[in-house]
């Protein structure tokens, strides 16, 4: 039951890729009216959501984890404006788990020979896949994407401590929107607002973000941190599957290259950790 719970957990991220990309390529809202609207309806929803049980109080968030979450919700929508939702869920994944493991490093975690060389696969497949050629991903697109998985990990990292992550991840979506009005202020010259497009930044923000990473914490808790890291590898996976499968995009060899290289590479610091902490010498 915990493993189908836990795939099924997975649905909801992967989802906010294809949501993203098909609200920027196919209808004409533009990514800041989008970054605004996601954050708008998840905060909204997950303030619903602590009223109806109970919850609700003031002070949960704190404005450094807002700022996180709005930098990669931000940076997340204008790299979709290029990027295929395969590529992009790669480039954000690969950044997130590097990003972390560097702050594990930093707080004094020390890595093995083989950790080291998976941390060198992973850095080496990202590299490989934004290497100049005929099929790499437009630079700038990319880097925006990985500057959204650094910010990404930063907040993952920083909501390590909590003890109700319901309450904190409401706290810091409503602490979020003002950062997104004043980006969409700021773009107010390119504003463009599409129905449809409203609809996937809605489904996206309430759905598929607020209810999506409540679940998600809420399974995350009861595996171990080898299970929780391990599982998160099959979102890239998913997310290039449903974007051939959902929105017709092709996989390049270039990107089942890389994503060979960069996610064997995860896993590889990710089993050797929990090997570690096993099996301590």
């Amino acid at each position: 039951m915990k493993i189908l719970l836990t795939a099924f957990v997975m649905l909801p991220l992967a989802a906010n890729s294809w949501l993203c990309r098909a609200a920027l390529r196919d209808t004409a809202i533009d990514p800041a009216t989008f970054t605004s609207v996601r954050l708008l309806s998840g905060a909204l929803m997950l303030w619903l959501l602590l009223r109806f049980t109970g919850k609700l109080a003031a002070g949960a968030g704190s404005w450094p984890s807002a700022l996180a979450l709005f930098s990669y919700a931000a940076l997340f929508s204008f790299a979709y404006l290029s990027l295929s939702s395969g590529t992009g869920a790669l480039l954000l994944f690969g950044a997130v788990q590097v990003t972390m493991i560097a702050f594990g490093v930093r707080a004094g975690e020390r890595l093995d020979a083989v950790q080291v060389l998976g941390v060198v696969m992973a850095f080496g497949g990202l590299v490989g896949l934004l290497w100049p050629g005929l099929t790499a991903p437009p630079l700038a697109s990319a880097l925006m994407m990985l500057a959204a998985g650094v910010a990404w990990g930063i907040y993952s990292v920083r909501g390590r401590a909590t003890t109700d992550p319901a309450r904190e991840t409401a706290g810091n979506f409503i602490l979020a929107v003002p950062f997104a009005l004043a980006l969409s202020l700021l773009t107010l010259p390119g504003m463009s607002v599409a129905p449809l497009g409203l609809a996937y930044a809605v489904a996206s923000g309430a759905l598929t973000s607020a209810l999506g990473y409540v679940l998600w914490y809420h399974v995350a808790r009861q595996l171990r941190a080898t299970s929780a890291g391990t599982v998160q590898l099959s979102v890239p996976v998913i997310v290039a599957i449903g974007g051939v499968l959902l929105l017709g995009e092709p996989i390049t060899l270039r990107l089942m290259i890389a994503s060979t290289v960069v996610l064997g590479g995860i896993l590889i610091v990710i089993l050797e950790r929990g090997r570690k902490s096993v099996h301590p010498r």
